[in-house]
């Protein structure tokens, strides 16, 4: 267990970048670059072991999924898929108003969405990233996930055809990414890539941005927990092996000033460990990656948490409406024992496409609006450009831009 400051001394090392990998995350990238498609289907065989005639699945097959899907889980799809519509488009960007200055708001033309393979099938990231998108208004959405031994997961395929996806392509990993930045045969270039992943692609979309827009650079899942006496330790327990089960390097924070309930709720959780099909992976993410927090005060407890600066903060205390003005760096914040992280993970609505690795401190979760671009509109009448023209002329003077300095006065003398 740490106490406040021994976690903070601790936590300087927790972030910390591997960039050992990253001279080969460029050696895939130019590999894509240059050769392509020959390079996609080279990089399936060395990395997936699947080799592939085609790289684009058929409409008809992703159709075949959806109308083939068990029922119950096709209908928790549409319910999910229509929250999340709603919401986003609840917190759309539109055109500021305004005679002389005002704002325009654009979808983009065409973006790219990745979908991490591994051991669970992601349907829900489809929705999450591609229904942004859609509602945006995003002209073309392309998705491409890890191709596997016997085909794209099925749900993945339906998820897709229930957001309006337009193509998707089995290629993963960091060579998917370059893909999607440069374009290839079969694969056109894409206006930004959003979407979680390895820390392989994580790296690429380092590389690539610049190049091509990003959402984010994603490191491994978190969740910060805080609790006192009131939490029931048993959802608790099971909201940490939620977020342990995702994969080892996952990172778990329990913060607390009550030390009791502390250990009531990590004993809860060794307790039903054992009954977790993925036991083994949590059981590797607790070892390495759990962190108990005893603090000395709900404030102490509001300083640990702003540090962490998590992907998920969920705040299971009694006064726990109080937290909401007061933790300022949270990827999402998740209020009381009825708002699991999990109902974030599939249904509430806001995108599970969130800044990890203490990112939340300078950026947001995925929304519609970062499928959105916006150009600001100056259409200036006469009366309005020779009260702002002397202002500006002073300001280029004074940089010795005399260029600038003349195209304001030339129409400030001859308007005069």
């Amino acid at each position: 267990m740490y106490t406040t400051q021994s976690f903070k001394t601790k936590f300087e090392t927790i972030n910390s970048v591997d960039w050992t990998k990253t001279t080969a995350v460029m050696e895939i990238v130019q590999a894509v670059q240059k050769d392509k498609d020959r390079a996609l289907r080279h990089y399936s065989e060395q990395f997936d072991h699947v080799e592939l005639n085609e790289l684009e699945i058929n409409q008809s097959v992703i159709e075949s999924a959806a109308e083939n899907l068990n029922k119950d889980l096709l209908e928790a799809m549409k319910a999910a898929h229509e929250n999340i519509k709603n919401y986003q488009q609840s917190i759309k960007l539109s055109d500021s108003q305004g005679e002389e200055l005002f704002q325009k708001v654009h979808p983009l033309n065409r973006v790219g969405i990745y979908v991490p393979g591994g051991t669970a099938p992601l349907l829900s990231t489809v929705l999450m990233t591609a229904v942004l998108a859609k509602v945006a208004g995003v002209k073309e959405i392309i998705v491409t996930t890890p191709p596997q031994e016997n085909g794209v997961h099925p749900a993945i395929l339906a998820a897709c055809h229930i957001a309006g996806v337009d193509h998707v392509y089995q290629v993963g990993g960091a060579q998917a990414i370059a893909a999607l930045a440069y374009g290839t045969e079969t694969i056109p270039k894409v206006d930004k890539i959003v979407g979680p992943g390895n820390q392989y692609v994580a790296l690429a979309k380092k590389l690539v941005y610049g190049d091509v827009g990003i959402d984010s650079i994603a490191g491994p899942s978190e969740i910060v927990i805080a609790v006192d006496e009131s939490t029931n330790a048993k959802w608790a327990a099971f909201d940490i092996l939620a977020q342990a089960e995702h994969d080892v390097e996952a990172r778990t924070f329990l913060v607390s000033s009550n030390e009791s309930k502390l250990q009531e709720i990590y004993g809860a959780v060794q307790k039903e460990l054992k009954k977790q099909p993925r036991s083994a992976i949590i059981q590797e993410s607790l070892a390495n990656h759990h962190y108990n927090i005893l603090t000395k005060s709900t404030d102490e407890t509001i300083d640990v948490i702003n540090l962490i600066a998590g992907e998920h903060v969920s705040i299971q205390t009694k006064d726990a409406n109080d937290y909401i003005e007061r933790i300022t760096t949270a990827g999402a914040l998740f209020i009381g024992g009825f708002s699991p992280e999990a109902i974030g993970d599939y249904v509430a609505g806001p995108s599970h496409v969130l800044p990890t690795g203490g990112t939340a401190r300078f950026s947001n979760g995925l929304t519609v609006n970062d499928f959105l671009r916006t150009n600001s509109v100056i259409s200036l009448k006469k009366e309005t450009f020779m009260q702002m023209a002397p202002s500006g002329m002073r300001m280029a003077k004074e940089e010795a831009l005399s260029a600038h300095y003349d195209s304001l006065a030339s129409r400030w003398e001859d308007s005069k």
